[in-house]
Order: structure tokens, then sequence, then C-alpha cells
């Protein structure tokens, strides 16, 4: 007999575990367990689901330190066969202690894959967020508002960071997968997926000019600055806009720097060598 249970998409660790650890107790092995979607498309063939009963005997699962850390990691994961692998590696774990130190292991290489994904999709999230002010809130802070499209469900992983970095401000992260508030004083987190908002401020023009003035046409390297910020990145970023058009200036900019006479040290430039020169 086949058991399983039919779970949101956005299902995290602490709602998967007591269903797991059920599984468990009633000694239901992986390939007689099935983890279900609630968004996935049904199947003709799809039969009715239903969770076993644990066995009144039974001892509850023991994992080592390492092994929850990772099933923590991936049920952050986007891939709907997330709980599958994490069951598998739940219940595999019991005869072999040391399985999440072994990353030859296919079930722990593709975990730690997982893991390694979910890692980068959080720091490009810290990296290329962008707040746009939007006013004050009640309280008479200000206020900040931003976009982002994170790729799995790390909202928990990145709030500690904001709320670290920008403590003196009250601000809201809208996602397709959730959202982030700070007031000062308390963050929350939730789940209900955001509509994308119309961002712009009086600082956006600023920025761009700041941006355009430190970008250096004779260091780049556009397979590396592709790399470290995807495409998929850009239409969020209001510097981004600007990239093709100094792409496409860089080799005009790279001659005329090249050809450009050697001009005079500024006057304070002079000042400071004479300082420099006169100290003992």
């Amino acid at each position: 007999m086949t058991y399983g249970v039919t779970l949101e998409r956005d299902t995290s660790f602490s709602e998967w575990r007591p269903l797991a650890r059920r599984c468990f107790l009633a000694g239901v092995p992986p390939e007689a367990m099935e983890w279900r979607c609630s968004t996935a498309e049904a199947s003709l063939f799809d039969t009715p689901l239903s969770l076993p009963t644990p066995r009144p005997d039974a001892q509850n699962p023991i994992l080592r330190s390492n092994c929850l850390a990772l099933l923590k990691s991936i049920l952050r994961h986007a891939d709907q066969t997330r709980f599958d692998l994490a069951y598998r590696i739940l219940w595999r774990a019991q005869t072999e202690p040391s399985l999440a130190a072994i990353p030859l292991d296919p079930d722990i290489a593709r975990a730690l894959r997982m893991s390694h994904q979910i890692r980068r999709d959080a720091h490009k999230m810290e990296a290329f967020l962008r707040f746009r002010e939007i006013g004050e809130s009640e309280n008479g802070r200000r206020l900040f508002l931003s976009w982002f499209e994170p790729d799995h469900y790390i909202l928990p992983t990145v709030a500690p960071f904001f709320t670290r970095r920008f403590t003196d401000m009250d601000w809201a992260i809208l996602t397709p997968k959730g959202s982030i508030t700070w007031n000062g004083t308390e963050c929350l987190i939730t789940r209900a997926p955001c509509p994308k908002p119309d961002l712009s401020d009086t600082l956006e023009q600023l920025w761009q000019t700041y941006y355009a003035s430190i970008f250096n046409p004779a260091r780049i390297k556009t397979k590396a600055m592709r790399s470290e910020m995807p495409r998929k990145y850009w239409k969020n970023l209001p510097e981004t806009r600007l990239i093709p058009q100094m792409l496409a200036q860089a080799g005009a900019r790279v001659t005329a720097m090249a050809t450009q006479q050697p001009q005079e040290a500024p006057q304070f430039h002079k000042r400071l060598q004479k300082r420099r020169a006169e100290k003992p």
C-alpha cells in the first residue's frame, strides 16, 4: 500500500517534520511514501492519499546535527521533489549515521547542490536588492519599499541580514514568495505572494549618475559581470539600465583615455606632497 500527503508548494521544514516523523514511526519506507505538491498537475492515475498510523512501540528517528541542518536547508528549495529526497535521507540516516558526511552519495550530492543553490540565491538577494523611499511610517521614521524575485523560499534565511543592516529605518521587502517587514522592533515574515509594486524615487537618477561615474571601461569583463550579476536581476536594478549603453561606448572611451595628454595634478595634491616632505 502506498501512503502519501499533499503539501503546499512553500511547506517549511517545521511543517514537514511532524508528517515525516509520523510516517517514520509507522514504518513506511521511502518507496512506499508519496509526497505531492498541491500545485502539481493532477494525473488521471493519481490515487487518494492517506497518512499512516504510527506504531505505539516505534522510536523517534535520530539525526546528527549536520544531517538535520542539511534537511532544513533543502526544504527551502523550490524543487517539488525535495520532500521525497528529505524523507529518503531521514530514513537512510537511521542505519547510516554518517550519511550526510558522504558527498559522493547520490542523495547527499543532490542535497548539497540544492543547499548551494539556496545559499547563492540568498547571497544574490542580499547583494542586488534595492530599497526605494516612499514616505514616512506611522511612527515618523523613513519608510522604504523593495521588490525581489528569489528562486527559492529564502525569506527566513535573509531576514536576519536585512534587520541587522537596516535597523534605523522601516521597510518592506515584497516578493512572489511572500514578504518581510521591519518596524524598528519586530520583523514579520509572511508567505502570501505579493504583486510587483511600481517603484521609483528621487534618488534613482543620483544613483545612476554615481554608477556611471565609477564605471571603468578599461576593466570590462563581460562574462564575469554576467556571472556575478545574471541578467534576470537587471530589470529590478536602477543602474543596470545604463549597462548596454556603457558597454557600447566602452571602446571609444578607452581609446580617448589612451590618447589623453597628462594633466597637472590639482593644487591640493601639491600641498599634500609638501606637507609629507616637511615631516621629520
